[in-house]
């Protein structure tokens, strides 16, 4: 049974986002991938989008000496506006074929530039007050242009579910996967950013079962909101604080990891056809809050959060790969 490699989102256990911050933190808790979205290089923070070549070339030597490699590309890809339509949003357009051209080409050359093989990235804000249903032809026609972006560049897009974008339920996501019917093109699942709309634990398992054949890997965050009883249309983004790590909230991770056990081989062997080295966990525990283009949990939370996460996949008996002893000789 292959092990699940286990990553995560280094920004969220750096308090200053400092590149020596998160390769510590990572190298001491025993992680070998993480996934790169805000980092100070040395010339203060920026998005892994905007870093300069001589940052990259820094930061590559930098993780080698920390044994990491970078899992992926933690891009925005796809949150903007699908319409230029002021809707009371601060969201921000960009003409489709520019958009392609310059920044999902960008995402393509970071992830070449750091050695992955995986690019993170959304299914567009549609307007307020619409429908994500009526948007999904549009979007999985950009979708599929990105795709074959991705496919040129010898790399997978991975199609994260989150509130407020089009691709906002597991079910949605697997529709969109479906239209755009492309290998690079594969989906995330994410339970905490389920949970947050209000779906019950029993809705969060059935539509991680809809993207199961689209599903490329898993980010970890978890949530729990008692005052939360009924679907919440429209998520504020900016003021959500109820992260909690995978073993507290209702995001029903035991019961996806015990069927993730017996699904294992056959998604390894997806993702190792695509090039990656198998079926990551990206935690992105939020833990100390968390926001539409980050979060923060700092080296004690994302700790809290890692431990959690390997308790709950020891209960589910999943095998997982942290350094061990053997690893650090020569």
């Amino acid at each position: 049974m292959p092990p699940v490699l286990l990553s995560g989102f280094a920004d969220e256990a750096a308090n200053e986002k400092q590149a020596v911050q998160q390769y510590s933190v990572f190298a001491a808790l025993g992680l070998k991938y993480y996934s790169i979205r805000f980092i100070d290089a040395g010339e203060g923070i920026k998005n892994v989008m905007a870093l300069s070549e001589p940052e990259i070339q820094h930061l590559v030597k930098m993780q080698g000496d920390y044994g990491l490699k970078v899992s992926s590309i933690g891009s925005p890809i796809g949150k903007v506006k699908l319409l230029d339509v002021d809707d009371g949003t601060e969201n921000r357009y960009v003409p489709f074929a520019e958009y392609l051209k310059t920044e999902v080409q960008a995402a393509c050359d970071r992830a070449n530039a750091f050695g992955c093989k995986l690019i993170r990235g959304f299914s567009f804000y549609h307007p307020k007050g619409t429908k994500p249903e009526d948007h999904v032809q549009q979007v999985s026609d950009q979708l599929s242009q990105i795709a074959d972006v991705c496919e040129a560049n010898d790399l997978t897009f991975g199609l994260e579910v989150e509130a407020n974008l089009v691709g906002q339920t597991g079910h949605l996501l697997a529709t969109i996967a479906e239209k755009v019917n492309h290998p690079a093109m594969l989906t995330i699942f994410d339970g905490g950013n389920i949970v947050m709309q209000g779906f019950s634990p029993d809705e969060v398992y059935a539509q991680y079962t809809a993207m199961k054949p689209s599903l490329g890997w898993l980010h970890i965050k978890d949530y729990h909101d008692p005052t939360t009883t009924s679907r919440v249309e429209h998520v504020d983004e900016a003021s959500v604080s109820h992260f909690v790590p995978a073993d507290r909230g209702d995001s029903n991770h035991e019961a996806i990891f015990r069927d993730l056990k017996g699904f294992l081989p056959e998604l390894n062997q997806r993702m190792v056809s695509r090039g990656v080295d198998g079926v990551f966990m990206d935690l992105e525990p939020h833990v100390k809050g968390g926001g539409q283009f980050g979060g923060v949990s700092g080296p004690d939370g994302f700790g809290v959060a890692l431990r959690a996460l390997c308790r709950v996949l020891d209960y589910a008996g999943v095998n997982y790969d942290l350094r061990r002893f053997e690893t650090l000789q020569g």
